[in-house]
């Protein structure tokens, strides 16, 4: 059977390069299952799927399958704490040990909300052997970050925290709105069938992630040097964690979110537009102030040009399109969100079969390209 016909949903005819290149990847044997989405201006012109749950090709991927999307996770995360400076819960320059005083150990004490955000903290490995399994404590994993010491003076670098922002912002969010991450995504969210962790309940939609054979998370860099080595090899990850009870009852907002396409895309184009259903406007000012830059330049940990905002990633290397201002988050193996608030558009794509790209997954510049293309 050909693919074409085993794509679902709609495309509007503008888009029509888009949904070919979408099909493109499935023809090439890129894809097992994924579903990309696009809103214009508030409007839902692509929501497409296609594929299966599984490498054996027995279990249709469908409307409503999610996956986990690894660290496009941190731009849902850092939606949340948007909403809560929106509501004027918090403040970006805020000092984080204003709301949690533990933290301020060790020379921390400056640090603000925006820094911690932005990968400046110096908190980007765990000082004591982790494992996977350990994730299930996030609470206990946090109070073990906030009394480290930072591993470079915190500000005067970015170095991205692949996990442990996860634990850390989900201490200081409980801390600042009252709720775990978790629930305040379940609730307020809700619309959007976004998840940070996944109820059993919920299991039998969930696809699971096929990664390439041997890919662990310290292949994501060559040649790790020891910073690099301590952030990604402690607790050293390999992708099938994903499929694991343990990471699927845990509270990881850096990377266990599960989600679909159409939800992340309609979370970013929320941002941009407000969103009735989810009951939520952001001023104008919250969205500046969130997607502000706030370093620049090589990341430490990726080894990267990165545009960091707070939580944010700006675009840069042109991964989110032609527009500087556009913004949101990659996770690995190939999914993403972003919003373009130029062109007014929000588009996702997520995926089972991982990617070994860290930039320029030819998946993802395709779908980037025919969009653009078609506007």
């Amino acid at each position: 059977m050909k693919v074409e016909s085993a794509i679902s949903g709609h495309c509007a005819e503008k888009f029509r390069a888009v949904k070919e290149s979408f099909h493109a990847n499935f023809e090439a044997g890129k894809e097992i299952g994924a579903a990309i989405a696009l809103y214009v201006d508030g409007e839902l012109a692509i929501d497409l799927w296609a594929g299966h749950h599984d490498v054996e090709r027995e279990v249709p991927w469908e409307r409503d399958t999610i996956v986990n999307v690894w660290s496009t996770t941190k731009g849902v995360t850092a939606a949340c704490f948007a909403l809560a400076v929106d509501r004027g819960l918090c403040r970006y320059d805020d000092k984080v040990a204003d709301y949690w005083p533990e933290f301020a150990a060790r020379g921390k004490e400056d640090v603000s909300i925006a820094e911690l955000l932005s990968h400046q903290a110096g908190l980007s490995a765990f000082a004591e052997p982790t494992t996977v399994d350990d994730f299930v404590n996030g609470r206990a994993l946090a109070g073990s970050l906030a009394q480290q010491a930072p591993l470079w003076p915190p500000g005067s670098r970015s170095g991205y925290h692949a996990i442990t922002i996860g634990f850390l912002a989900a201490e200081l969010f409980r801390r600042i709105e009252g709720r775990s991450l978790a629930s305040f995504v379940e609730q307020e969210l809700a619309p959007f069938d976004i998840h940070i962790g996944i109820r059993d309940s919920e299991l039998g939609r969930v696809a699971n992630v096929i990664p390439p054979v041997g890919m662990t998370a310290e292949g994501v860099v060559p040649e790790l040097d020891e910073l690099q080595s301590a952030t990604l090899g402690n607790p050293p990850l390999e992708p099938e964690a994903a499929n694991t009870k343990n990471w699927r009852r845990a509270e990881i907002p850096s990377a266990n979110g599960f989600a679909n396409a159409r939800g992340l895309a309609g979370l970013y184009s929320s941002l941009l537009l407000g969103a009735p259903e989810a009951k939520f406007r952001l001023s104008s000012e919250t969205v500046k102030q969130a997607t502000d830059i706030r370093w620049s330049g090589t990341d430490a940990i990726l080894n990267i040009e990165a545009n960091w905002a707070a939580g944010f990633l700006r675009n840069s290397l042109s991964i989110y399109g032609p527009h500087a201002a556009a913004f949101g988050h990659s996770g690995w193996g190939g999914s993403f969100a972003f919003a373009d608030p130029e062109s007014g558009l929000a588009f996702a794509y997520v995926m089972n079969a991982m990617g070994a790209e860290l930039v320029g997954d030819p998946r993802a510049v395709a779908l980037v390209g025919a969009v653009y293309e078609a506007l």
